[in-house]
C-alpha cells in the first residue's frame, strides 16, 4: 500500500503536467454548453480525492470554468495522507471520486475487498511526447542510441511491481534484452534519479515530467526515444468511483462525468490540438498543481487524457498479469465488474463524442 501511495504522489508529481483551452472544445459548441443535461434541482456536493497532480486537469478545468456549477454541482477536493485512508473512504462513499495508479498493491487492495470502480481515464502517454519515459545520461547519449544499447547498463525505476516496472519490462522486450542483461536500480525518488545521473551512478532512468524537461535544460540527461514505441497504451492512472456514487447518486454522477469530460476536452484542445485560449487553461493548471512556471508548461510532455473518457482496458489487465507472474498478486480480480465505462457512455450520449 505504501508503494502505491508513493506512486500516486510521485507519478502525480508529474502527473504534475498538463493543460489548456476554451469551453465546449471538441463539441464545436464555441463556449456554449450544447448538451441536453439540465442542472440538478438541488445542489449536490461531490468529494474528489486529488492531491494537485496534473492528471487531475479535467477536475480543475471543469471547476474553474464553471462546468460543475452549470449542473448545480459543488466539488470539494480532499487530500489523504496515504492510500490506506483514501481507498476505504472511496469504497464507503465518503469520497465520491479519486485517482488510482496501477500497481500490484493497488490491485491487491481491491482483491482483498476494497470495492471501487475504474470509471474513466486519468493518465496515459501521448504518442511521441510521453510525460513518463526513459532518459539517458547526457554524456552517454552518443553511446546509447539504439534500444539494444541498454544491455549491460544501470537503469533506475521508481517502483517495483508498479506501472513503472511494467513499462521498464516492455522496453526490455522491445529491445530484445533480457532482464538478466541489465541492472535494475530501484530508486523511489525521481529527484534522486537526477542526482544519480549527475554523479554517474546510473545510465538511464524512467523519469517523469517536469523533471524530464528540466534535466534536458540543465544538461543532465536526454530523452531516450519514447515510451509509446513499446507501451503505446500503458494505462498509468484511472479515475476511481465509489459504487454508492455510481448507483445511489446516478443523476449527480452523470452530470459530474459530463463536466469532467468537458474539462478534459479543453485540455486536449490546447495541448494536443494546439488551440489558443489566451493561456486560460495553463493558468488553471499552474494554479492547481506544483508546476507554477507557465512557460515550462509550453515545453513539457503533458499527461494524456482521453477526451471521450475511455481507458485502455486490455492494458490494465495486461499489467495485472505482469504483477501476477512476478508473484506480487494475492487473489483474483473480475475486471468485468471493476472496469465500468457505463458512466462515460451515458455522458457521451448526452454531450456527444469528441472528434479528433
Amino acid at each position: 500500500m505504501k508503494k502505491f501511495l508513493f506512486s500516486i504522489m510521485a507519478v502525480a508529481a508529474f502527473l504534475v503536467v498538463s493543460g489548456c483551452q476554451s469551453s465546449g472544445s471538441g463539441q464545436q459548441n464555441d463556449g456554449e454548453n450544447s448538451d441536453s443535461l439540465t442542472p440538478l434541482e438541488e445542489s449536490a456536493k461531490v468529494v474528489i480525492a486529488e492531491d494537485g497532480s496534473a492528471s487531475g486537469a479535467g477536475f480543475y478545468i471543469a471547476k474553474d470554468k464553471g462546468y460543475f456549477e452549470e449542473y448545480n454541482i459543488e466539488v470539494e477536493f480532499a487530500t489523504f495522507g496515504n492510500s490506506d485512508e483514501m481507498l476505504p473512504a472511496v469504497a464507503a462513499g465518503e469520497v465520491d471520486v479519486a485517482g488510482g495508479i496501477s500497481s500490484a498493491s493497488f490491485f491487491n487492495s481491491i482483491a482483498q475487498g476494497i470495492d471501487v470502480r475504474f470509471i474513466a481515464d486519468k493518465g496515459h502517454n501521448n504518442q511521441g511526447s510521453s510525460y513518463f519515459t526513459f532518459v539517458v545520461r547526457e554524456d552517454l547519449k552518443d553511446d546509447i542510441k539504439a534500444y539494444s544499447d541498454v544491455k549491460g547498463k544501470k537503469i533506475a525505476v521508481s517502483t517495483e511491481n508498479g506501472v513503472d516496472h511494467y513499462i521498464y519490462n516492455e522496453m526490455l522486450k522491445h529491445a530484445e534484452v533480457s532482464p538478466d542483461e541489465v541492472e535494475f536500480v530501484l530508486m523511489s525518488d525521481f529527484g534522486n534519479m537526477m542526482s544519480a545521473m549527475g554523479n554517474e551512478q546510473i545510465d538511464l532512468a524512467l523519469q517523469i515530467e517536469p523533471l524530464i524537461t528540466q534535466g534536458e535544460n540543465q544538461g543532465i540527461h536526454q530523452r531516450f526515444h519514447d515510451a509509446t514505441d513499446y507501451a503505446p497504451e500503458a494505462q498509468i492512472a484511472m479515475v476511481l468511483g465509489s459504487p454508492k456514487f455510481l448507483t445511489e447518486r446516478r443523476d449527480v454522477a452523470v452530470r459530474f462525468m459530463a463536466a469532467y469530460l468537458r474539462g478534459v476536452r479543453d485540455y486536449h484542445d490546447v495541448f494536443i490540438k494546439d488551440n489558443d485560449d489566451d493561456g486560460e487553461v495553463i493558468s488553471i493548471m499552474a494554479n492547481h498543481t506544483a508546476l507554477k512556471d507557465e512557460k515550462l508548461w509550453e515545453e513539457v510532455g503533458v499527461t494524456g487524457l482521453n477526451p471521450n473518457g475511455y481507458i485502455f482496458e486490455e492494458d490494465v489487465e495486461k499489467q495485472y498479469q505482469f504483477y501476477k507472474e512476478n508473484g506480487a498478486i494475492q487473489g483474483e480480480l473480475d475486471f468485468d465488474q471493476i472496469i465500468d465505462m457505463s458512466l462515460v457512455e451515458e455522458a457521451l450520449d448526452l454531450i456527444g463524442t469528441y472528434e479528433e
